[in-house]
């Protein structure tokens, strides 16, 4: 396993990964947290993508979020749950890198670098809302519970937030086969189901003074923290997007049949129909236009850069990737709906699977509410009102 040197490299692997992945998708989605996916994760942790991100200085290549966006764009299109499961990842490296101490980010960086993926433990339920926590680390050791634990179960580490013994969050780096550590496979939504993102619970697990990171303080002044994890999130929605288009695309010009009323007027197949033709010219332009702002948002977080500025730059990275993420978010969910509309009935057989588009686009989409993103945007554009906790929206 090689990490990719650049950005050509990276994305010459990201479509090598692609081309593993796409074949399993369907099956992946049908088995859900049944059968786990050890091979598509396996083929993932040796891709060398795990380590794009990690700066020259600690070994890597240090490749920006143009290269970040894109792969995980590449990906989602042939399966955004594996698409998923490291978005976590590359966040908990941003974190270290900017925010970890010299043990970890020898120790952490280094396995990332041979292929060890980082997991996460953010969430919780029963609370107020997610990060309401009652997970804690008193005298050195990890007890709680997390869901939403995407890429935990075949990680090697897990960065769990806890309340540590002073009232302030933390992000604790454990590894995955720790004594205390359970992960379990209940895992039960409609999409993204290959995620497999159920319960961690932790009992008793011992977290070393240097694998400690201040979650608080990273928060506390403008960061790009934030901004980089959506644009990951981002990515994963227009991936969807373009594979509802690719798919709709293939269906219309193999299987498709023109409706009786479009024969009527002439039609002799179904990308004859002038219907078909504007609702799927108007989709692919909608889509494009998603990739665009996928792409543009990338380029202002490489120009702010991963620490940025002070709050106008952290503000201008982080309502980027809030417009590209409601709108891909949106045109996610359009084409992945609308690609019935074009393709017709046969298209609703449970042989093609085409279902999983919408079933992923909608399960993914409610990670965080887009109408907060256009409110944050509107804030800024018509009251000059910086984005809330420093840039993370």
């Amino acid at each position: 396993m090689a990490v990719p040197q650049n950005h050509d490299a990276a994305i010459a692997a990201a479509h090598q990964l692609a081309d593993l992945l796409e074949p399993g998708a369907i099956q992946r989605d049908r088995d859900g947290a049944e059968v786990i996916p050890h091979e598509a994760v396996a083929a993932l942790d040796a891709s060398g993508l795990l380590g794009i991100t990690v700066p020259a200085a600690d070994g890597g290549p240090g490749l920006g979020p143009r290269t970040l966006a894109e792969v995980a764009r590449i990906l989602a299109m042939a399966d955004p749950a594996i698409a998923q499961i490291p978005q976590g990842h590359y966040l908990m490296v941003d974190a270290i890198v900017v925010h970890g101490g010299a043990e970890a980010r020898k120790r952490i960086l280094g396995d990332v670098l041979a292929g060890r993926r980082l997991g996460n433990g953010l969430a919780e339920r029963g609370g107020k809302h997610a990060q309401d926590l009652t997970t804690r680390i008193t005298g050195g050791l990890l007890n709680g519970v997390k869901y939403y634990t995407t890429g935990a179960l075949t990680s090697a580490w897990i960065a769990a937030s806890a309340l540590d013994e002073t009232g302030r969050v933390v992000l604790a780096l454990v590894p995955r086969d720790a004594s205390g550590v359970a992960i379990d496979t209940d895992w039960d939504m409609i999409g993204q189901r290959a995620t497999i993102s159920g319960t961690a619970t932790f009992t008793g697990v011992p977290v070393e003074p240097g694998l400690r990171i201040d979650w608080s303080g990273a928060f506390e002044t403008p960061q790009q923290l934030g901004a980089r994890a959506q644009l990951v999130h981002t990515a994963i929605e227009v991936g969807i997007a373009g594979a509802a288009l690719r798919d709709a695309r293939g269906f219309l010009r193999e299987k498709g049949r023109p409706s009786t009323e479009a024969v009527r007027k002439g039609a002799s197949a179904a990308t004859d129909d002038p219907h078909v033709r504007h609702r799927y010219g108007r989709l692919a332009t909608r889509v494009r236009a998603a990739e665009a702002l996928l792409e543009s948002a990338a380029g202002t977080l490489a120009e702010v850069g991963l620490i940025p500025s002070g709050a106008e730059a952290a503000a201008r990275g982080s309502l980027a990737v809030a417009a590209a993420k409601a709108f891909g978010t949106e045109v996610a969910l359009e084409a992945s709906s609308e690609l019935f509309t074009l393709c017709g009935t046969s298209s609703a057989a449970a042989k093609y699977a085409l279902d999983r588009h919408w079933r992923n686009a909608r399960t993914h989409s409610v990670h965080d509410p887009i109408d907060y993103k256009y409110a944050h945007i509107a804030a800024f554009e018509l009251a000059d009102e910086q984005p809330p906790n420093h840039g993370q929206i």
